[in-house]
């Protein structure tokens, strides 16, 4: 039911919203003077209640109710309206009349707006179009909108605008509220399966105070009363890894993460990362984990296994197990097996034009291979493990090929999810690979301040114990479980560059 009155978008409908605003606070009835309004019943929980108890109301007997919320809908008859509120849960169908507010008081509602924020009460009842709706017996505006909103029926369509206004989103697109809604749903379900397998939700730092040598390009801020540069963490893994030195075997956290890099559907500049720990496991402990959590997440939230995303189904049920060198063999027909010497690994990329580094080893012609040739095929669930040590400066050496680390990352969808590791914990393995790390990083990047985080050394000269850790991006896994296209619809405030 739209206002055939309503001009949306024009300068004379501002105009006219703030002479009406301007009326009303000379005649007294300011609305944002208004702190307080109690409500009973949300439109869901009225319609619900008159559904389960109209066949047996007795004659005379009502339900009464107070509500409030904005309205989305108007049709004028004159002695007698009808209107639509959204209240955030739901919509409801209202109506109202000269006889019951008042002469005064139905004139006043008459010249309300869509967008105007309101209460009412009254008593339910069903029209005779069948349709539960509200009696109303007093209105009251709460809030005067200024703005109209978007046209019924076009609603918010552009996405730039829709990212930078995501309150407008959320009024005009009610399924955006959803994605949302099961984001929020996701992460408490998340807490609840680590807090139930003994893992601690702890805080670590935002603003550390050195440039780890990851290739990640951090955010760079100073802090006054120290008088040194400062950096938003790229990571939370060197701080929780300190805490199972410590002894608190279990532990996990739910990090905003900063990197000074591109932006596209699966990237933004600050993210969500969950990353746990768990002493006394190793990489296959952390698989297990990984495929137990997803198959509840995809249970609970979509009630089934196997689901849409992007026009493919999912099987959340079935996850695929496949070495680094067994992926590539399989999609790309070469064997790492085969090459002997670093010659041979390059040799083989020319061959396949695959393009390496001059001075690539056998390892890293694995990974561009693995790049090339395998993660568009990896459509279902998959773990690919054991990677090459030049690529894992974190991760355990397996001990029958030193050449090779226990990590892994799993892929959907063709996307990387996660990364896990049996942790290093030697600390003259754990030192040497990240001086290599930060001296490869300042000959690619002069300027950068890239340091060794010696203190985490010395953390693990106490003693780690044989660890498993994972961490996997929140935003890419309610991407999956909303069937969203991009990173940014699932964030409800973006990064984006101001408007001029």
């Amino acid at each position: 039911m739209a206002d055939n009155n309503q001009t949306f978008n024009s300068t004379s409908e501002l105009a006219v919203r703030r002479e009406k605003l301007a009326a009303l606070v000379e005649s007294g009835n300011n609305p944002f003077e208004i702190t307080k309004y109690d409500v009973t019943y949300t439109a869901p929980n009225a319609i619900k209640e008159f559904t389960e108890r109209e066949a047996e109301l007795a004659e005379g007997e009502e339900i009464h109710v107070k509500m409030a919320g904005r309205m989305i809908a108007k049709r004028v008859m004159g002695k007698a309206s009808f209107a639509r509120i959204n209240d955030g849960e739901g919509e409801i169908q209202i109506y109202t009349s000269r006889d019951d507010l008042g002469e005064e008081a139905y004139a006043g509602f008459k010249k309300w707006d869509i967008g105007d924020v309101m209460g009412i009460e009254g008593v339910l009842f069903r029209t005779r179009t069948g349709e539960i709706s509200v009696h109303v017996k007093s209105a009251t505006l709460l809030a005067k909108s200024l703005l109209p909103l978007p046209e019924k029926f076009h609603g918010l369509t552009n996405l730039e605008q829709r990212y930078r206004q995501r309150y407008v989103d959320l009024i005009a697109n009610p399924e955006v509220k959803d994605t949302f809604i099961k984001r929020s749903r996701i992460l408490k379900l998340i807490r609840e399966f680590l807090d139930s397998r003994g893992f601690l939700e702890v805080d670590t730092p935002i603003l550390v105070p050195l440039e780890i040598g990851a290739s990640a390009r951090p955010f760079v801020t100073h802090h006054n009363t120290l008088d040194m540069d400062m950096y938003l963490r790229i990571e939370t893994e060197l701080y929780l890894k300190r805490l199972i030195v410590g002894g608190m075997n279990r532990v996990y956290e739910v990090g905003r993460i900063f990197r000074n890099e591109g932006m596209d559907t699966k990237h933004n500049p600050e993210f969500t990362t969950i990353e746990l720990y768990q002493a006394y496991t190793d990489y296959y402990g952390m698989m297990d984990l990984v495929e137990d959590l997803y198959k509840m997440l995809a249970k609970e939230v979509c009630g089934s296994t196997v689901i849409p995303y992007q026009g493919n189904m999912i099987d959340l049920g079935h996850w695929e197990r496949l070495t680094m060198v067994d992926a590539v063999k399989k999609y790309a027909g070469v064997d790492y097996n085969d090459w002997k010497t670093d010659e041979d690994a390059r040799a083989a990329a020319k061959e396949k034009h695959v393009e390496v580094p001059e001075n690539a080893t056998r390892g890293t012609v694995l990974v561009e291979f693995f790049d090339a040739y395998v993660e568009d095929k990896l459509v279902q669930p998959t773990f690919i493990y054991d990677y090459p040590v030049e690529n894992s400066p974190l991760a355990k050496k397996k001990p029958e090929n030193p050449l090779f680390t226990e990590r892994f990352e799993y892929f959907i969808n063709c996307t990387e999810f996660g990364n896990a590791f049996s942790e290093l914990n030697d600390p003259i393995d754990q030192k040497e690979r990240f001086e290599r790390q930060v001296e490869a990083k300042r000959k690619e990047e002069p300027n950068c301040n890239a340091e060794v985080d010696y203190d985490y050394v010395t953390a693990l000269e106490y003693g780690m114990p044989p660890t498993g850790g994972l961490g996997f991006g929140v935003d890419r896994l309610v991407m999956l479980l909303t069937d969203s296209a991009s990173i940014r619809d699932v964030l409800l405030f973006p990064t984006m560059k101001p408007e001029v």
